[in-house]
């Protein structure tokens, strides 16, 4: 544009002159066109580079995971309102072969962005909410408490796992000992002699600890792993057992809820156990509370994980629950009291059954 303004304004300084006659027509037909055709064309290179960048499933997890911050993509480079692309294509003699550039590149990002949701898998969000250090003499370690979130709306309350950096630890080498092929690639914290309690190192960790949780959900041989469950689920059962037996039950069912909302995230691959042994936590502690309508409730959502399989340990109890809370509040009880006295008449459970807290204070988890 530059060049063109100058050639112009030499033409009106020199005058209409034989030379300057004939060479004007011509510039005008051609006015600087290798030097515009260059520069439209590196421009529109560099925006066609970033459009047709394609990566695999993994290559994208990749990236997402090294800034989980970003959830939305950037502006499209090729959009319709790029009044750049389109003064381009209009100076430029191959503005026909852009245009159809410009097309397939809006067609196949298109394609990929509608792609995404059904090629990637979803999967669960960590968030380091707080990192607290810890004096409990004679040791000194960091609390990470972390949030677990799913894809999708956000969670009115997600839950929350409070972990050291030896938990993580723990995990990493269980698993690198059992999937020593996916584990390969995934990083880890390295431990520190000194400065293990300052701002930067604390901060670096959670940030490394998010990525870490969020690479083993994103393969799928990691992500039902029993040791990335119990990473998860385990020490917030125990803990719940606990405060349950110890009548702290208001504490407790904090717990259990938190417990039962990690393991509907998580799936349970490994069976239906330590979700019916959280359903029985909640019931107990309902119960205790005097909400017997939360508590019946438990019981019904616990059956219906049992079904008709065989029977359960649990099967009892749970029907014995739901028997005597459906005649508090006056509901119908007939089916599982059927379901009770069929098993006490197979002599598969005594007379009468144990309870759910009695269950619940013998069962040892491990």
């Amino acid at each position: 544009m530059a060049s063109r303004l100058l050639h112009r304004l030499r033409h009106a300084l020199a005058g209409d002159g034989p030379g300057e006659a004939a060479a004007g027509p011509e510039a005008e037909q051609f006015p600087e066109s290798s030097e515009l055709e260059d520069d439209d064309a590196e421009g529109l290179s560099s925006r066609l580079s970033g459009t047709l960048s394609f990566t695999s499933a993994e290559d994208d997890e990749d990236d997402e995971d090294e800034d989980e911050d970003e959830e939305e993509a950037g502006p499209d480079p090729l959009s319709p309102g790029d009044g750049a692309s389109v003064e381009d294509a209009e100076r430029s003699p191959r503005a026909d072969g852009q245009r159809g550039s410009q097309l397939l590149a809006r067609q196949l990002q298109d394609f990929w962005k509608k792609s995404r949701n059904t090629l990637v898998p979803q999967r669960l969000l960590f968030e380091v909410t707080s990192a607290n250090v810890v004096k409990d003499p004679p040791s000194k370690y960091v609390l990470y408490t972390l949030a677990v979130m799913s894809p999708g709306p956000p969670d009115r309350q997600p839950a929350q796992i409070s972990r050291r950096y030896s938990d993580f630890e723990r995990l990493h080498r269980n698993l690198q000992r059992q999937f020593r092929g996916p584990m390969a690639a995934i990083s880890f914290p390295r431990k520190r002699l000194r400065r293990n309690f300052t701002a930067e190192t604390i901060a670096r960790r959670s940030r490394a600890f998010e990525q870490f949780l969020g690479h083993l959900q994103a393969v799928p041989e990691l992500r039902h792993a029993p040791d990335l469950q119990d990473f998860f689920v385990l020490p917030e059962l125990r803990r719940a057992q606990s405060l349950t037996c110890t009548g702290l039950y208001r504490e407790a069912l904090a717990l259990w809820a938190n417990a039962w909302q990690l393991q509907a995230q998580l799936g349970t691959p490994s069976g239906p156990d330590r979700p019916l042994l959280t359903l029985a936590g909640l019931a107990v502690c309902h119960q205790e509370l005097e909400d017997p309508c939360e508590a019946r409730a438990c019981c019904e959502r616990a059956l219906q994980l049992l079904g008709d399989k065989s029977p359960h340990p649990l099967m009892a109890p749970f029907l014995e629950a739901h028997v005597r809370l459906s005649w508090r509040l006056g509901l119908d009880k007939r089916q599982s009291e059927a379901q009770l006295q069929a098993l006490q008449e197979a002599g598969l459970t005594p007379t009468p059954p144990p309870s759910l807290k009695e269950l619940l204070i013998k069962e040892v988890l491990d």
